[in-house]
C-alpha cells in the first residue's frame, strides 16, 4: 500500500520532535523525499540524518511569510517538486484566562493558525502548476471537540485550522489538491517523559483503549491522507485518540469492565 508515494516530496513543518518527527520518519520510510523543517536547523538536521539520504533540513518560522516562501523554494530547488505538505508546526503553552496576555494569545494563533495559512499559501504555486497535491494539517481533539483549562488559545487555533481546512478543500479541489486534518488525542511524545508515570497512567485511564497513542499512529494516518489511495477524500478531520472522545461520562469507562 502507498506505493503511489514513492519518490514524491513532502515538507513537514515542526518536524524536529514529537508528532512532527514521527511524521517525517514515517514518510521517509515510505520512500518520499523529506524536507525536515524546524525553527532550529541543528534539530532539523538531526532528524534528517535519522531518515537518511532522501531527507534534508531547513530552518523556518512558519509564522513569517518570508520563511515559508523560502521553505517552499528550498524543496523545489532540492527535489524539483512539492507533492505533500504536512502543516504540523504548533505550540501549546498553558495560560488561563485572566492571566493570559494578548501576546500569549497572538503567539499561539500566529504559529498554529496563521502558520498553517502561510505554509499552505507558500506551496500552492507548485501544487497548482502540477495540478495535484496533498495537504495534511495537524489539528487536535482539543478545541474542535474537547477543552482543557489553560488552552483556550490553543483550542481556538486548532478549531480554526478545521474551519480553514474546509473552505481550502473547496477552493483547491479544481487543482486536485486535497486538504485534510489529523486530530491527535493524548500521544506519547518527548513532552510526556517528564510528567511522571502516575500522570501518564491517569491520562491513559481516560482512554477506552487504556493507553496513549504513538507518534506513528498519527504519522500513519497522515501518510494515508497523502496517498493517491485517499485521492477522493478532502475536507475531513480524523480523530486519532483511542476512543478518548467517546465516553459520555467516567461511568461509561467503568461499565467497560462490568460485562
Amino acid at each position: 500500500m502507498f506505493k503511489s508515494l514513492e519518490g514524491k516530496t513532502v515538507i513537514v513543518t515542526g518536524a524536529s520532535k514529537g508528532i512532527g518527527r514521527g511524521i517525517a520518519l514515517r514518510f521517509g520510510q515510505a520512500g518520499l523525499n523529506v524536507l525536515v523543517v524546524s525553527r532550529h536547523i541543528a534539530e532539523a538536521q538531526k532528524v534528517a540524518a535519522e531518515i537518511g539520504a532522501n531527507a534534508s533540513a531547513f530552518a523556518a518560522d512558519v509564522s513569517k511569510t518570508a520563511d515559508t516562501i523560502a521553505m517552499a523554494a528550498a524543496a523545489l530547488e532540492r527535489y524539483g517538486a512539492i507533492d505533500v505538505l504536512c502543516a504540523n508546526a504548533g505550540i501549546f503553552p498553558a495560560a488561563k484566562l485572566g492571566a493570559m496576555t494578548e501576546a500569549d494569545f497572538d503567539h499561539v494563533i500566529d504559529t498554529n493558525l496563521k502558520g498553517t495559512f502561510l505554509s499552505v499559501s507558500a506551496v500552492l504555486p507548485a501544487m497548482k502548476e502540477k495540478k495535484q497535491g496533498r495537504i495534511v494539517i495537524t489539528s487536535s481533539i482539543t478545541g474542535p471537540i474537547t477543552g482543557f483549562p489553560g488552552w483556550s488559545h490553543y483550542g481556538a487555533s486548532k478549531a480554526g485550522q478545521l474551519g480553514f481546512m474546509r473552505t481550502a478543500a473547496i477552493e483547491l479541489a479544481p487543482w486536485n489538491i486535497t486538504v485534510n486534518a489529523v486530530m491527535p488525542g493524548n500521544i506519547m511524545t518527548e513532552g510526556m517523559e517528564g510528567v511522571g508515570e502516575a500522570y501518564i497512567a491517569s491520562t491513559a485511564g481516560c482512554v477506552p483503549m487504556k493507553k496513549l497513542g504513538s507518534v506513528f499512529d498519527i504519522a500513519n494516518a497522515a501518510l494515508f491522507f497523502a496517498s493517491e489511495e485517499a485521492g477522493y477524500i478532502t475536507g475531513q478531520g480524523l480523530s486519532i485518540d483511542g476512543g478518548q472522545i467517546l465516553p459520555e461520562s467516567p461511568l461509561a469507562l467503568e461499565e467497560m469492565g462490568a460485562a
